[in-house]
């Protein structure tokens, strides 16, 4: 009975994207560590396929940043698209994290949440930061539109 609770929590954990880096530029140079940069992401959502999404942030370069202890900024940019065909093997719930990263040594986060619009059988993607005293208002949303002949199944 453990073992199969520990595989459950162990498949839930491993559900969530994991970000595959497609590139990146620089916007700072500095004399010791990396560089200020924008990065770019690649997620796959774990339970839509032939759906990926794309981020844009900011990684902090420097002394800091080359330690991991830099607190990047708040500010993030999502675009998702169809990628291939659409298959959705499980019901989705309403709203769902698909992906979350820390981007500071403690308190914030990246994160991705998959909302379902079922009138008009739409993928929404929010990505925002959150703080652990308070989040940030700093967000952006995109939409896949699933064919009509491939409705969204949605989760009571």
């Amino acid at each position: 009975m453990k073992q199969a609770a520990l595989l459950l929590l162990l498949l839930a954990a491993t559900a969530l994207a994991r970000a595959e880096p497609v590139g990146s530029v620089d916007t700072a140079f500095k004399l010791i560590g990396p560089d200020h940069k924008i990065v770019v992401d690649a997620y796959d959502d774990p339970k839509v396929q032939g759906v990926a999404c794309y981020v844009s942030r900011a990684k902090t370069g420097g002394i800091k940043g080359a330690l991991g202890i830099a607190e990047d900024k708040s500010e993030a940019s999502i675009a998702c698209r169809q990628v291939g065909p659409i298959q959705i093997g499980q019901p989705l719930p309403h709203q769902e994290e698909v992906f979350s990263e820390r981007i500071s040594l403690v308190f914030k986060r990246l994160r991705i949440v998959r909302l379902v619009d079922p009138a008009r059988n739409t993928l929404v993607y929010l990505t925002y930061s959150d703080r652990l005293i308070d989040g940030s208002p700093q967000n952006s949303v995109t939409a896949v539109p699933v064919p009509r002949e491939t409705p969204i199944p949605v989760r009571k």
